[in-house]
């Protein structure tokens, strides 16, 4: 805490709320929104968040909760207000692919987080440029077949589909794999990330925390694929509530007398577990009933049949297989530049190239990436 330093208030004075940044020392920006003053510093910096932020109205500096995963490095940036609620960050001499960050500062996210935390807090979220497939939520009861199905798509597609890693605080069994099976991870380290909203889902089992990370989706689909989750309907609604845009499909049986028949006749568990088993799966599919929560329903009455519905259902007409899709052209920006910021494009320029941000089809956002983005070189 304390009094923003001279060269800032005189900055403040000349009324750079209608600049797009300051430059100040030490590879720093400060952008202006409403009566604070965002800073964000290029390199490790005084403070270890990277951030911090000067109130006008209080005359006091503010070092905030700072969420989500900061760039590597910041040394040589400039930034840009975005509908007064997140800053736009362009890094200097960085590829295409890399050099687009958002600092959200008012999103609904950050208010959510405020509540949570009573403190200020941002957050950063990584531009992604393109889109990709909207991921798709299955749930059903245990026996229903789901896991089959899903199998199914990813022996057909392989290239297509991609699974979500879901993190647990247990210990790893024999020929478990870190990474492949689960994330295994510290209760504590798990605990203290759902609070900061990085986790879609969770659920305590056992003793154990298992949940699906909002990382761990956006992973699949920067390997150009269509993330599936398999996860109970509690979970389901939990990703419904979350900013994740996705598909969310119910697989039901064709009666309960049918599900209990398939249950038995896996001939691996005790009956006792087996009434359990049909216990949860009667109030699964009462919940299944819910209004909006799923946007399809799907009876598992024969495994081929139920399996066609499910692919056109997500626009696979026929038994092949998809390269998946092709990333954008990896170019260099250059090391020196202006911004300038026109309706939704931001216009990257200098001697020899000008290079056009095109946001207006942006998705996402903090904890997770920032989608959607296009990005084009015009040279002079």
């Amino acid at each position: 805490m304390g009094e923003a330093p001279a060269f800032l208030v005189d900055d403040m004075q000349k009324s750079f709320s209608d600049r797009f940044d300051l430059k100040l020392k030490g590879f720093e920006t400060a952008t202006v929104i409403g009566s604070k003053t965002y800073v964000i510093n290029g390199t490790d910096g005084p403070t270890s968040s990277g951030v911090r932020v000067f109130n006008k109205s209080t005359g006091e500096w503010v070092i905030p909760t700072v969420l989500g995963t900061k760039p590597k490095s910041l040394k040589g940036h400039s930034s840009v207000v975005l509908n007064e609620d997140r800053i736009l960050i362009i890094k200097n001499n960085s590829k295409s692919n890399e050099c687009v960050w958002f600092l959200e500062v008012d999103t609904q996210f950050i208010r959510d987080q405020k509540m949570k935390c009573d403190t200020e807090v941002v957050a950063w979220s990584k531009g992604v440029i393109g889109n990709s497939e909207q991921p798709v939520v299955i749930s059903g009861p245990s026996g229903v077949g789901k896991g089959t199905l899903i199998n199914k798509l990813m022996k057909d597609f392989p290239t297509m589909f991609g699974f979500s890693v879901s993190h647990t605080t247990r210990l790893a069994r024999e020929k478990e794999i870190n990474g492949e099976h689960y994330h295994f991870t510290k209760r504590s380290v798990m605990e203290e990330e759902i609070k900061s909203g990085r986790f879609l889902e969770f659920a305590a089992v056992h003793g154990n925390l298992y949940g699906t990370s909002i990382e761990s989706v956006d992973v699949v689909a920067d390997a150009g694929k269509r993330c599936i989750l398999d996860i109970d309907v509690q979970g389901a609604r939990s990703v419904r509530a979350s900013s994740l845009e996705a598909v969310f499909i119910f697989v039901r049986p064709p009666s309960f007398e049918e599900l209990e028949n398939r249950l038995r006749a896996r001939g691996t568990e005790t009956e006792e577990q087996i009434q359990k088993r049909l216990r949860n799966a009667k109030a699964e599919l009462e919940q299944g009933k819910s209004p909006g929560l799923f946007d399809h329903i799907l009876v598992n009455d024969d495994l081929e049949a139920c399996y066609e519905r499910l692919k056109n259902l997500l626009g696979i007409s026929e038994s092949k297989n998809f390269a998946p899709k092709t990333p954008s052209k990896v170019f260099d920006l250059p090391v020196d530049f202006t911004l300038t910021k026109v309706s939704e494009k931001i216009i990257i320029k200098n001697a020899e190239q000008e290079i056009v941000l095109d946001l207006s089809l942006m998705k996402g956002g903090a904890p997770g990436r920032t989608r959607g983005l296009e990005m084009h070189v015009n040279y002079d």
